[in-house]
């Protein structure tokens, strides 16, 4: 079996997606690498694929990804393998230059709709900086595959690449819905911009619960000013990052499940987030956005209730419906016990096993 590279500018322990991928592929006999950055002294969880951390100095922006870039370069260049894979546009040209100088296959695995997330297309200066990077780059990776189904049509329009669909969906695993659930609120995930978070926050003054927000990101200070603004100490609480494992044991306990996008930049109105099916495979009904992707998947099993935008009043009025309606919130589970027969990471996987096999025959595109 090939060799495979993934390259990625996340800690290694986090990366649902990346830990999924790596394992299936593994597991089928591939020999895999995932590279990541050392971001502190966080010893690697047991994995059955090879992991490598590159240490780098500067923590974000400019230096941090030129320095990360040339180090994974060099890496690339010297690593023996038959397949590299860029994840999002951040580890694109090592992977690009890396592979063409030693006549690799190159895959670009696109979580993100990466040059229209809310933090670079509201930064002239590095919004153009990314998408001269995808528009130049992202059409010379003729192979690859992203989470959602309007990403693809979009680079297919924009890029004329026909990338396959891989969507972030849970292992499917027994499931034991616990007899009774305390009434509690969870957000899991990035705490970035554009997640909803400035307004679900103060909503909370107006719901007879507590939210619990577990991950960590870009928007924690915000968070920490906005709770201690509203006066809202005893009801929502900053709980941090977990590992995958840890998490999923909160996530079954949970009572109803936050899944908030601000509909600025089309990476956000085209995603398709880890926690959406998350909540879905432990019969956790959600608070969803009314977006492309989440639409057509609630129009097939109502798991959630869909709203059009991240005002308070919105999420107030969404998850109070599922407070006092009994019979709705029973059918939102029930839904989501049939859709995680569907929506799973068994079926998914048979997807990237194929891109892989193909790949694997397919000769070397220039």
């Amino acid at each position: 079996m090939e060799r495979i590279v993934f390259t990625v500018t996340n800690q290694l322990n986090y990366d649902q997606r990346m830990i999924r991928i790596c394992k299936s592929l593994a597991q089928a006999g591939y020999r895999v690498t995932l590279v990541g950055v050392n971001k502190g002294n966080e010893p690697l969880s047991a994995q059955p694929y090879h992991q490598k951390r590159l240490s780098v100095f500067f923590k974000k922006g400019f230096l941090f990804y030129s320095v990360y870039n040339i180090r994974l370069f060099f890496y690339l260049f010297f690593r023996p393998c038959d397949i590299m894979c860029c994840i999002d546009l951040d580890t694109m040209l090592p992977v690009f230059f890396a592979g063409k100088l030693r006549g690799k296959k190159i895959v670009y695995d696109a979580h993100e709709y990466f040059s229209q997330q809310k933090e670079i297309i509201t930064r002239p200066g590095v919004y153009r900086v990314w998408h001269w990077i995808e528009r130049t780059f992202v059409p010379k990776f003729k192979n690859g595959y992203t989470v959602s189904h309007s990403i693809a049509v979009a680079f297919e329009q924009l890029y004329y690449v026909q990338y396959g669909l891989v969507m972030n969906c849970t292992v499917l695993k027994p499931l034991k819905v616990p007899d009774t659930r305390k009434r509690d609120i969870l957000y899991q995930g990035a705490v970035n911009e554009a997640r909803g978070l400035e307004q679900l926050i103060p909503a909370m003054k107006d719901i007879d619960a507590c939210l619990y927000i577990y991950g960590d990101g870009n928007f924690m200070v915000q968070c920490r000013e906005l709770i201690a603004a509203n006066g809202l100490e005893h009801k929502v609480f900053l709980k941090g990052k977990l590992l995958p494992a840890a998490l999923e044991e909160i996530t079954a306990n949970a009572w109803l499940g936050i899944n908030l996008v601000e509909n600025n930049g089309l990476n956000q109105y085209y995603s398709l987030a880890n926690k959406f099916f998350d909540y879905i495979h432990n019969a956790v009904p959600q608070v969803s956005m009314d977006f492309p992707e989440y639409r057509t998947i609630n129009n097939e099993f109502e798991v959630a209730v869909l709203i059009e935008d991240t005002s308070e009043q919105k999420i107030v009025n969404a998850v109070n419906q599922l407070i006092e309606d009994d019979a709705l919130y029973l059918k939102l589970q029930q839904q989501c016990i049939k859709a995680r027969e569907v929506y799973c990471w068994q079926n998914e996987e048979k997807k990237l096993l194929s891109f892989y096999n193909n790949l694997s025959h397919k000769k070397i595109q220039s």
